[in-house]
């Protein structure tokens, strides 16, 4: 018998419902018994909230669907203003309705959204039945009017009609209630996806051609490495899907048997590091993942597949990074060593603190002030660098990327300060790119004067040989 039950719906129809909601099935249950048979009035709102990737939208989408209820959904992230979003809920009510859409109709005000909301749902599909609009991201609706959210919430009065508006957010009720009082709707919480149920939902989708143990194994391994940074289960889903040709590449060869889980394992873990670098990036695309794994990729096209290697940062803000790291990472009394050219003697000791002789890349970045960040800066580039508004600005966007984040209050009377956020191969991506810039712009200059050379030897040749000034200029133009 399945766990879904309800008169007014067939055996057949809740089963197959049951297999597509899997670890749903008591938010499902909970929402038929809300919704009741058709043409029963169910309650004027219904406020689902969960984190991301919790299964909300796609539960909302597939009962629906499923059951062939009447319904809109709309983002309203895509909808972003009151009339954008009402004219579409219309133009989905004229759908549902099979009316046959005439012209565009404004609607500027929400008099108008009720009005035209009334003559759509007259019609005979949608009069003996539940309509449901559903409001995907819902947290939107703050940003609007502050009418908008209290009517949605009060349609089925306000419109005297069979509706019911589900509102889907990842913040909780307490948040969208207005200070000013509202109608209050009924809440209901998606938990997240406990590593048990990713392993239930990423199993279903195993290739025909491998045994479910053989996969569920793969999934097994996979939420081994990647559940403690990431419980997304969309981004899971890509990442099974991007490395399950490599975990298979053993078994293919004749290699190993699918049993062999130590081989498997062997195989595949150096990948599988790698693309814990990228986890929540789409730095590439699935088929360039693909022939990396291959080892048929151009060389050049996956130059480090942390997406740090393939940030794009300003000039001197490179610079800025380099200095950050440097400061983050070495103590301040090295700084006199590192740094100055005429540092006079310094005392070498032997003596070492008991926690000095731990690598400070294991002890993690220490915090350092803005004055010692811009020393270092000055230090290391060659040309002057004066401390004006761009440099400033630089560090505000360095901070706001989140490759320095700023320690501390900010009422501190000695001034703000950072750390450097970012590992060791990106500093080493930033310093490369640095040459070459430093390489491309050198190449350019020498390019240059040898063109200016040559021009210059050429007009000597062509007053030696009495050239007109339009010979000379076609030569010139042949030359270039």
């Amino acid at each position: 018998m399945p766990n879904l039950e309800h008169p007014a719906y067939p055996a057949a129809t809740l089963l197959h419902l049951e297999s597509l909601v899997p670890c749903r099935e008591s938010q499902v249950s909970l929402l038929l018994s809300i919704f009741g048979e058709r043409q029963q009035f169910s309650l004027p709102s219904i406020f689902i909230y969960g984190h991301t990737s919790s299964g909300k939208t796609y539960v909302m989408q597939t009962l629906l669907n499923t059951l062939q209820l009447p319904h809109v959904f709309v983002n309203c992230v895509e909808y972003f203003s009151s009339r954008l979003l009402l004219e579409e809920i219309l133009i989905q009510l004229q759908s549902c309705s099979k009316i046959e859409q005439t012209s565009h109709v404004p609607c500027d005000s929400l008099n108008d959204f009720v009005r035209l909301f009334k003559q759509v749902v007259a019609s005979q599909e949608l009069q003996d039945q539940t309509l449901y609009i559903v409001l995907d991201r819902a947290e939107q609706l703050r940003e609007m009017e502050a009418n908008i959210l209290p009517a949605f919430l009060r349609l089925q009065e306000l419109t005297d009609r069979n509706v019911t508006v589900v509102l889907l957010s990842e913040i909780v009720w307490e948040l969208f209630r207005p200070s000013i009082g509202c109608f209050e709707p009924f809440t209901l919480y998606f938990p997240d996806y406990s590593i048990g149920h990713l392993q239930k939902i990423l199993s279903q989708n195993h290739p025909p051609e491998y045994s479910a143990d053989f996969y569920a194994a793969y999934i097994n391994i996979l939420l081994g490495v990647f559940y403690m940074v990431c419980r997304d289960l969309k981004e899971l889903q890509h990442l099974a899907v991007l490395n399950f040709s490599k975990y298979c590449e053993p078994v293919v060869r004749g290699e190993a048997n699918e049993r062999d889980t130590r081989k498997l394992w062997k195989n595949i873990e150096p990948h599988l590091k790698k693309a814990m670098q990228t986890v929540y990036l789409r730095e590439i695309s699935s088929s360039q993942w693909e022939s990396f794994q291959r080892g048929s990729g151009e060389p050049g096209q996956l130059k480090g597949l942390s997406a740090h290697t393939h940030v794009e940062l300003p000039y001197y803000s490179k610079f800025l990074l380099i200095a950050a790291y440097l400061a983050s990472y070495n103590p301040v009394r090295t700084d006199k060593r590192f740094f100055l050219k005429h540092h006079g003697k310094i005392r070498k000791t032997n003596f070492m603190k008991k926690q000095e002789k731990t690598s400070n890349h294991l002890l993690g970045p220490k915090p350092f002030p803005l004055d010692r960040l811009l020393a270092i800066l000055y230090s290391i580039v060659d040309n002057r660098v004066p401390p004006t508004a761009n440099i400033f600005s630089q560090i505000t966007s360095l901070v706001t990327l989140q490759l320095l984040s700023m320690v501390g209050h900010n009422d501190q009377l000695d001034g703000p300060q950072y750390k450097c956020t970012v590992s060791l191969d990106f500093i080493r991506a930033v310093a490369r790119s640095i040459k070459r810039d430093c390489d491309k712009l050198q190449a350019e200059m020498h390019a240059m004067h040898r063109q200016q050379s040559n021009l210059y030897l050429i007009f000597m040749k062509c007053q030696q040989h009495y050239l007109t000034p339009v010979a000379a200029a076609s030569l010139l133009a042949g030359l270039g």
